[in-house]
This record gives structure tokens, C-alpha cells and sequence, in this order.
């Protein structure tokens, strides 16, 4: 741990004013603050902080939310491997200032040369709550949440310079996606295939045994900024609204990618599967459309529908990988095995297994 960067208990009222200045808000200055735990996050946690001013009329935030390195040694370590600490870190810093999506305010954010200790201050969004990935959300709030990543995208799209930047690094955690996909597949399978149904478990063994499956290749084209775990824990949600606010957060597995995985992993990670069929369609071509609108030319309908059906696997990685990696829970077991049903069962109705031969 660097001395620059607190630990949560250890954040005094001075380190706080000072940060709040930098970040703009003028005469506040910190008399005491507390926190709270909040979310469930399997890679980082996340407390709310409660703020009390020495001048009650500082125009300075009530509560922010803090978030931080997960408090299990495996879950933090395979976060350091993966660099998704860092990541998350640099986008706040670097890359939200040229997006047009809706992001929270960021009032502090740094991490320490290792990547095993870093500190996010951002803006509490309240009434807006995390989705929750076993409830899965309304047609509603998924159409609100594809809608936001032509933010995402229309910004980046086919942005060489940006790629270059985000391109995993040779011998990166990632580098061997097939190689790593396989090596934990079987400990996968033990854990969860008396969850599924036979048909989703030989179409997530299928996709390791395919060197060709979509997740195994090289980005392509077109491409453009990938949150790549666009599901709805990642998501803040406020439904008072209409349509529905979402604001995204959590950007650690950050990287350039086909547009189409985001929308897929949304869809079909967060709508039950009959309720998908019969909405994904319209939500589709309300998003295609938006694109255009947006500036991009090289996208037609069947194309993009195409990509959509190709996407289809790229929630199988996040699931099989990350369900291995991360401290095992009863909600995380709950929630990987949501997410391996719905993906599966995505890439079957699509009829997905084209791609993998």
C-alpha cells in the first residue's frame, strides 16, 4: 500500500477536503466522515461515504461512493494478473472524457505501481441502484441499457490508436483466451453442469473444443471500446425515471472489441430467455438506427444482425473464466450458473454452433 492512497478506514477529513478541492468544489472543507459497505462485487468493493462539512451550506457532495481492492486474496490477486485494477483506473482518468454515455462524476482515482492497491471516489447516483444479474431487469431497462453504448461506441468506433493502446500485451492473462478458456472448463463443469440442461452443457464444451468459436479470434471489424461485463451488477439503475436510467460503471475488463458483445452479454444475461425472444429484435434496430445517427457508415442491418448472432458467445469467457478466479459464494455460484443458462441458451437460439466449426 502507498501512503498516497488511504485505505478506507484510514481516510482523514484532511485528505478528503483536499481531494474534494481538486476536484473542484470550492470552501468545503471535511469534518468527519463514516462509511458502509455496500454491494457485492466478486472482484473490488464498493462503501458509501457519508460526509459531514464544516460549513453545512458547501455545495460539496453528502455521500460518495468509494470503491477499492476486494478483501479476498484470490479475488485480488487474479484482479493484479489481469491488470483490471489498472485498467478501470486509466479509463476514468483517460478515456470517459471522450464519451457521450452517461458515467458518474469521478472526484478521485489512482492506483499504486503494483496495481494491488487503488482508490476510486465517485458520485453517489442514489435513488439509482446496481442491477441485480439473478432478478434480471424489464425490456425496459435492457433497451435503456443498449442504448447507452452507442455512447460507448460511436466515439471509438474504429479508433486505431485507441486499439493499439487497449491491445492485451503478449503473455497477457488474456493473450491465450482458447488456451485459458480450456484450463478452466473442466473445474467449470464439476462446479455447475448439474445446473444446466445437456444442451447447454455441449455447447459450452463445444465452444473450447473450437479453435474457431468467435471468443478465440482476433478483434476485426468493425471495432470499438468493449466494457466486456456489460451486465446489469455493472449497472446503475433508477426506474422512478422513464424510460429507466442506467449509468455504467465497473470498466475493469475495459478493451477494444466487436460492438455487438456488449449488446449481446446485455440481452441475454439480463432478460429471461422467453421475454429476450420476443424483445431483442426491436431493441436491436433501436440501436442500429442509433448508430447511424450517430455518425457510423459501415454497419448495415444484416450486418449488424449477423455480429449480434456472433456475439452470442462472448458471455461464455466471462462465465467459465471468471466464475474460476473469483472467491467462490453462494451468490456468486447463483449468479454464474444464471448467466451460463442464459448465454447458453442465447447462443443456441441463435443458432450460434455455425461459428464454430
Amino acid at each position: 500500500m502507498t501512503a498516497d492512497i488511504p485505505a478506507i478506514p484510514n481516510i482523514e477529513p484532511s485528505w478528503l477536503t483536499e481531494r474534494l478541492l481538486a476536484a473542484g468544489f470550492k470552501g468545503c472543507e471535511v469534518a468527519s466522515l463514516s462509511n458502509e459497505t455496500i454491494g457485492t462485487g466478486q472482484t473490488a468493493a464498493c462503501s458509501r461515504i457519508a460526509i459531514s462539512y464544516a460549513h453545512p451550506d458547501s455545495d460539496a457532495p453528502a455521500t460518495l461512493i468509494a470503491k477499492y481492492p476486494s478483501a479476498s486474496d484470490l479475488s485480488r490477486d487474479s484482479a493484479v494478473a489481469m491488470g483490471i485494477y489498472r485498467r478501470e483506473v486509466e479509463f476514468y482518468r483517460d478515456v470517459a472524457p471522450k464519451l457521450t454515455m452517461a458515467l458518474p462524476a469521478i472526484y478521485y482515482a489512482d492506483i499504486d505501481a503494483q496495481g494491488a492497491h487503488f482508490l476510486i471516489l465517485m458520485e453517489d447516483l442514489a435513488p439509482a441502484e446496481p442491477g441485480d444479474q439473478l432478478k434480471g431487469c424489464t425490456p425496459e431497462v435492457a433497451h435503456a441499457a443498449v442504448m447507452e453504448l452507442v455512447g460507448l461506441q460511436a466515439p471509438t468506433w474504429c479508433d486505431a490508436q485507441l486499439a493499439r493502446r487497449l491491445t492485451e500485451p503478449e503473455g497477457g492473462f488474456f493473450s491465450d483466451m482458447h488456451g485459458l478458456y480450456n484450463q478452466m472448463l473442466p473445474g467449470f463443469l464439476d462446479r455447475f453442469a448439474g445446473s444446466l440442461t445437456a444442451d447447454e452443457v455441449a455447447i459450452i464444451s463445444q465452444v473450447g473444443a473450437s479453435p474457431a468459436a468467435p471468443l478465440f479470434q482476433p478483434m476485426g471489424t468493425p471495432f470499438c471500446l468493449e466494457h466486456r461485463d456489460y451486465r446489469l451488477d455493472n449497472l446503475l439503475i433508477d426506474e422512478t425515471a422513464d424510460p429507466p436510467r442506467v449509468i455504467v460503471v465497473d470498466w475493469q475488463g475495459l478493451r477494444m472489441g466487436r460492438p455487438l458483445n456488449d449488446v449481446a452479454l446485455c440481452l441475454a444475461g439480463g432478460l429471461d430467455p422467453v421475454v429476450r425472444r420476443r424483445v431483442e429484435e426491436d431493441i436491436l434496430r433501436a440501436y442500429h438506427a442509433a448508430l447511424l445517427n450517430a455518425g457510423v457508415t459501415d454497419l448495415d442491418w444484416a450486418s449488424c444482425w449477423q455480429e449480434y448472432r456472433r456475439a452470442s458467445f462472448a458471455g461464455f469467457g466471462l462465465t467459465v473464466v471468471a466464475a474460476m478466479t473469483v472467491e467462490q459464494t453462494p451468490r456468486g455460484d447463483a449468479m454464474f450458473t444464471a448467466m451460463a443458462q442464459r448465454y447458453a441458451r442465447h447462443a443456441l437460439d441463435m443458432n450460434a454452433e455455425a461459428f464454430l466449426q
